[in-house]
């Protein structure tokens, strides 16, 4: 079932959803390995948080395993997970109360003796404004705005993901931003 080179990562898309549906593990193992860098990186630019990002980055291959019926192979795989992610990172992102507490800053910022205390604190306070104002957006705005910053997805990777024409997501983050910058530009003037 699998090419001989299964196991060095270059298994292609089309090779590895065929291999799901079949019910081989070792290719869940396959995509697990391959892609949970981009998916927690994607939950934990959304939620800000380590611990939320790693439990959301879990409950996003659960999801995608159970959805791999509905992959049409039009798209890249990393996208479809990226997209998967990102709407259940904003899930969870609305159903959390808001804190004030250092376990918002990572722990790395923490440690940096370099960096002066205010202005991780304020860098941090500017990550979460972000967060939250594009998890305010509407929809479809919140979504391209999400796959393409938080997921680093190119515009053609984001048209693939969505099923929209390029054009339409380039509009759709256009407008995006263009909802995102009064909002932000309040949060500047505080």
């Amino acid at each position: 079932m699998w090419p001989a080179t299964w196991h060095d990562g270059s298994v292609d898309d089309h090779a590895l959803v065929s291999a799901l549906r079949a019910g081989d593990r070792r290719a869940f193992d396959v995509l697990v390995e391959r892609e949970t860098r981009a998916v927690y990186r994607a939950c934990l630019r959304v939620l800000g948080q380590p611990h939320d990002a790693e439990d959301v980055t879990q409950e996003s291959f659960v999801a995608a395993y159970r959805a791999m019926a509905t992959y049409r192979g039009e798209g890249s795989l990393r996208a479809w997970l990226l997209r998967i992610a990102t709407r259940q990172a904003f899930r969870r992102l609305a159903q959390r109360r808001p804190t004030a507490d250092l376990d918002a800053i990572p722990e790395p910022r923490l440690a940096d003796a370099t960096g002066e205390p205010t202005r991780v604190l304020l860098a941090s306070e500017g990550q979460r404004a972000i967060r939250d104002a594009v998890a305010a957006l509407a929809e479809p705005y919140r979504e391209v705005v999400a796959l393409r910053f938080f997921g680093d997805l190119s515009l053609m990777e984001v048209a693939e993901a969505t099923d929209r024409p390029l054009n339409t997501v380039k509009t759709h983050l256009r407008r995006g931003l263009e909802r995102l910058r009064p909002v932000l530009a309040e949060g500047g003037d505080q």
